[in-house]
């Protein structure tokens, strides 16, 4: 084993010339389980085995009851990390969905997509369509996942995603717009920290220094080597001439003050509403906040109020 390494993204991960990759977060997994405070239920379960893709179910303490036949609106959540670390089943997006789908009463898929280097881009969207279609396979209640026939109504449907998976909650919305499943209905997506970036710096992006600049634009390239660049449409909406083609009526956009992407969340929110599409888009800003706080301080006041936010945007 060589220790000279390739690449060095510290602190999300490293790549070592021999080719091992030490991912330095995300890697710790807790198991499904009922949630002692919520008494929310979660199990895992696999969508596809060529190639790999499995998601995190979680019903609401309401829904347990085996008498219950209640149908409720579908969250489907989509990790961060950069397309490269974190699953489904990390403790920061267990106990995240956990609070989410009790607080708001829904049903939540949480998929969990391949991961760069070793699958490149696009295979995280590829993987996330994936599990969409499996969702909507459920329609009439025939499905392979009994929770889903049973409990979710999807005719209420919401895709949500922090970061990286906020980037794949936006293409998978604009993807519905576009190919228009008939198997569900999209009613909203809401974006935390969305991660798009772009060639030109925008408003406080100058601020940043070209390093960090150039650490995004080389961490893209890095996960998605035949990009053409930082104004790949799947990077900069700015540059997707069917923006205008979003399939849902609104859509939620959360920033955070601290955040170097804070300002392409606005940015894209004034892109949205200049787009063609006929939807609404709002923004709610996090004072004072870093990028995807709520996942490390999910009890701050910031993070409650984002949360009822998210809650009243799905009811």
């Amino acid at each position: 084993m060589s220790d000279e390494l390739a690449q060095d993204f510290s602190p999300l991960l490293k790549v070592y010339k021999d080719g091992r990759v030490e991912r330095l977060l995300g890697t710790a997994r807790v198991p499904a389980s009922i949630h002692p405070q919520t008494g929310v239920q979660s199990k895992d379960v696999v969508i596809s085995t060529s190639p790999p893709i499995s998601a995190r179910l979680y019903i609401p303490k309401s829904s347990a009851s085996s008498e219950s036949s209640q149908k409720l609106p579908v969250l489907v959540y989509f990790h961060g990390g950069g397309f490269c670390i974190e699953s489904a089943f990390s403790p920061a997006y267990h106990n995240y969905l956990n609070s989410l789908v009790s607080e708001a009463n829904v049903v939540a898929v949480s998929v969990d997509y391949r991961l760069a280097p070793e699958h490149p881009l696009p295979a995280a969207y590829e993987d996330s369509w994936a599990a969409l279609k499996w969702v909507e396979s459920h329609f009439a209640g025939m499905g392979p996942e009994e929770w889903l026939n049973r409990h979710a109504d999807l005719n209420r449907v919401f895709f949500s995603g922090d970061s990286a998976g906020a980037n794949i909650a936006h293409h998978m919305g604009l993807r519905v717009g576009s190919e228009k499943p008939v198997g569900f209905k999209l009613n909203g997506i809401v974006l935390v920290h969305p991660y798009f970036w772009g060639e030109e710096p925008i408003g406080g992006e100058l601020a940043l220094g070209e390093s960090h600049r150039n650490l995004l634009a080389t961490l893209w390239r890095f996960c998605y080597p035949l990009t053409s660049g930082s104004d790949d449409p799947l990077y900069n909406p700015g540059k997707d001439p069917k923006l205008g083609e979003m399939g849902c009526e609104k859509v939620l956009v959360c920033v955070a003050e601290k955040d170097s992407l804070k300002d392409r969340g606005w940015y894209y929110s004034e892109l949205l509403k200049k787009s063609g599409w006929n939807g609404v888009v709002e923004v709610m800003e996090a004072k004072e906040e870093q990028h995807v706080f709520h996942l490390f301080n999910p009890t701050c006041d910031n993070a409650v109020a984002m949360l009822k936010k998210i809650v009243s945007f799905m009811n």
